[in-house]
């Protein structure tokens, strides 16, 4: 259910999740009253036992250096526990975004659902969470901050001054509307289309500068499947002689979803520890600087997932 990416994820994780295109698209509003979207948790399953499988593709390096891979995920609930006095979901991936296994972990309550971070995680990421992915209810054209956090500690000395960097992030989600949308598990109508962008700057101490990296993933929910389909690009402006491009997709091969009565979060009401601040997947989990040079974790910079499993 992540609309993180190794985000903002997401995620996405959501958002993750956060870029409105140009191009023209049909959005159906199967809403009630002002475009709220009936039964929005719906679009979120998280009984244990759910599973998805995911086949994925990634085009990265330099403009001027294209590399194309190809990988499969399968995402599965496989239980709870307890993260910061919370009780919350735990989605396991085998190779999310291509780097390898991974959980990820969930609360939804009546409000939303939070993102509470992943193993592994980098320190980075444990600075953002936990921060919201989705409000419920889903609202179309609504856009909401999911963080804005200065002064962090980027956790890599990238100019090599034995000074790590310092970072600001921020993240957004929203909620773009409804639309088909068609992947080889078959063709899903209404689907709710999320947009997670995250935007991060990276002061250089040594080198007195400021990279600017962008994490932009779209993704689309299906109503009682969950994530069906994301698309990500990753962007660092250069830093020396060129920038860095790398674009993401998964699309669900197939799906078992679990009948809900073993639904998680549902029992819970209560809007504690929710964060008005949250995204997926986004927040950048994994930044691709100079060819081939990756943050400690080896982690994209990809928002958490916007949670659909």
């Amino acid at each position: 259910m992540p609309l993180k990416k190794s985000g903002y994820r997401w995620a996405v994780i959501l958002g993750a999740f956060l870029l409105l295109s140009s191009a023209p698209w049909s959005i159906s509003f199967a809403t009630e009253d002002a475009g709220v979207i009936a039964q929005s948790s719906d679009y979120f399953p998280d009984q244990i036992g759910n599973e998805w499988r995911y086949r994925g593709q990634i085009t990265e390096g330099p403009l001027q250096t294209i590399e194309h891979k190809f990988f499969s995920n399968v995402s599965s609930v496989t239980g709870t526990k307890t993260l910061k006095g919370m009780t919350v979901a735990v989605f396991h991936d085998t190779n999310p975004g291509n780097h390898g296994p991974s959980d990820s972990f969930y609360r939804r309550d009546s409000v939303g659902i939070v993102y509470y971070g992943s193993e592994p995680g980098t320190p980075f990421e444990k600075q953002l969470v936990p921060y919201q992915i989705v409000r419920f209810p889903l609202k179309v054209s609504s856009t909401f901050p999911q963080f804005n956090r200065k002064d962090l500690d980027f956790g890599t000395d990238l100019d090599q001054d034995g000074i790590n960097e310092k970072a600001e992030a921020q993240g957004d989600a929203t909620v773009l509307g409804m639309e088909s949308v068609t992947v080889p598990a078959g063709t899903f109508k209404d689907a709710v289309k999320v947009e997670a962008r995250m935007q991060m700057q990276i002061h250089l101490s040594g080198a007195k500068k400021t990279a600017i990296g962008t994490d932009v993933m779209t993704a689309w929910f299906a109503k009682g499947v969950g994530l069906v389909k994301y698309v990500e690009r990753q962007e660092l402006s250069r830093l020396e002689d060129r920038g860095v491009v790398t674009d993401i997709m998964e699309e669900l091969e197939s799906y078992e979803i679990k009948p809900p009565k073993a639904s998680l979060g549902r029992r819970e009401s209560s809007t504690e520890g929710l964060l008005a601040d949250n995204t997926g997947d986004h927040e950048l989990c994994q930044v691709l600087f100079t060819s081939g040079l990756r943050s400690d974790s080896g982690e994209s910079m990809t928002p958490k997932r916007l949670p659909s499993d």
